[in-house]
């Protein structure tokens, strides 16, 4: 298929159970819009010849990724294709167990999913902890495709009882997917063109679904938030970072916070260049009028919109997903961090709950409440000092954080400011 002259481009995630096909899937993909160099194909048809097997299509990511020693994907890998239509952008999350830190950041990177399922095997745990995640991170772009149809002979029958199972769940967490689609992903049925052995299903295949979603606006329209990561003295003081939403101009007035002070941007300062602006995504550096103090972690806004500044305070309420094998108590001290904002916190455990069948975590009177291994808590965390945060579902830069010691424990999002 030949690149459209479409700038657009739709990051999404695909995740599921291990083993339920997300390398098949992306293979099919990549094959089907002509995305793979004919030498690459033919090196994978040579492989499976060898093998004995009819062309693999989990081979490919095999050979466009670091794949593995140990024969397991071990981090998100982004790859890409188009269509008439626009640009994609698959961002792949390593199924096993292990590696749910790794799905959380490829999630926390798409506009949209595609949570896989086996029609053999059916509704997997690790299939409802990623479901539940995407409910999490407020993706509401999500195809659901259940996978080797082929292996159930096509049974229309086997399709509706998955899908009711996995269904019901969904609505549990809050999420309706756009689409549910019966594929073979090995066989290439309903992905980019329609099964011949399903005539029992009417729907859009896997690219007709993906076309029909819509972009993410950019952050460029958001309030403007620029998150200061350091400060270099040349023979000018320019204060570095990255703007996270929105568009910073020379001449803007500005707030620091969480110190309140109010200054006006005198430069938009890069290498090589004189230009007036920084948008969303650019790191960049800017001077000011007057010489305030600024530190790492500052979040530099607009004066001009006092009703869309970030909340600064010591206390959230959020929701976090813990990640580590040494289970947290409530009270212990602990860092968090957002984008380049990091203070130590204690965090109060208000409820917690098993991440894949949904049912709280109950705990004895007098016994002290944890968290452990790939649960999910609500929680209370108060901050040593002030930090300039937003609701996830407003800003979600400013309203995702991590918590950790020497290494990220829990992701989280906050949900009561």
């Amino acid at each position: 298929m030949a690149k459209n002259s479409n700038e657009e481009y739709l990051k999404f995630v695909i995740v599921g159970h291990v083993d339920h096909g997300k390398s098949t899937l992306i293979g099919r993909l990549l094959y089907d819009t002509d995305s793979l160099p004919e030498e690459k194909v033919e090196e994978i048809r040579l492989v499976c010849e060898m093998l004995g097997k009819d062309m693999e299509f989990g081979y490919v990511m095999d050979h466009l990724e670091e794949e593995r020693d140990q024969g397991i994907t071990i981090d998100t890998a982004q790859v890409w294709f188009n269509t008439d239509k626009r640009n994609y952008v698959i961002i792949d999350a390593p199924g096993h167990v292990e590696f749910v830190k790794n799905m959380i950041t490829g999630a926390s990177q798409a506009e949209a999913a595609i949570l896989i399922v086996d029609a053999d095997e059916g509704v997997k745990e690790q299939t409802k902890r990623h479901a539940y995640i995407l409910s999490m991170l407020g993706l509401e772009q999500v195809i659901v495709v259940i996978n080797k149809m082929d292996l159930v002979d096509f049974s229309e029958e086997r399709f509706i009882e998955v899908k009711k199972e996995l269904i019901h769940f969904l609505e549990n967490i809050g999420i309706e997917p756009s689409y549910v689609l019966p594929i073979s992903a090995s066989k290439g049925d309903n992905v980019a063109k329609r099964s011949e052995e399903m005539n029992w299903y009417k729907g859009m295949t896997v690219l007709q679904a993906l076309d029909t979603f819509e972009v993410t606006p950019s952050a460029n329209e958001s309030p403007m938030r620029f998150v200061v990561q350091d400060v270099y003295n040349f023979t000018k003081r320019i204060i570095v970072g990255r703007v996270e939403s929105g568009i910073i101009h020379k001449g803007d007035n500005i707030i620091v916070l969480p110190s309140g002070e109010e200054t006006v941007v005198a430069s938009i300062e890069e290498f090589l260049a004189e230009p007036t602006e920084a948008e969303t995504g650019r790191a960049t550096g800017i001077t000011t009028r007057d010489k305030l103090f600024f530190d790492r972690g500052n979040v530099v806004c607009m004066q001009s919109a006092p009703d869309q500044l970030p909340v600064v305070t010591d206390t959230i309420k959020a929701r976090i997903f813990w990640m580590d094998k040494t289970p947290f108590t409530s009270g212990d001290s602990i860092y968090f961090r957002c984008a380049t904002q990091e203070v130590t916190c204690s965090v109060e455990i208000n409820s917690v709950m098993n991440s894949s069948t949904l049912e709280p975590v109950i705990f004895n009177e007098g016994e002290q409440a944890v968290i452990k291994n790939r649960e999910v808590a609500e929680v209370t965390i108060k901050t040593t000092k002030p930090i300039a945060v937003d609701n996830f579902n407003e800003i979600q830069t400013l309203g995702r954080f991590v918590l950790g010691y020497d290494d990220t424990c829990a992701g989280g999002i906050i949900t009561e400011l």
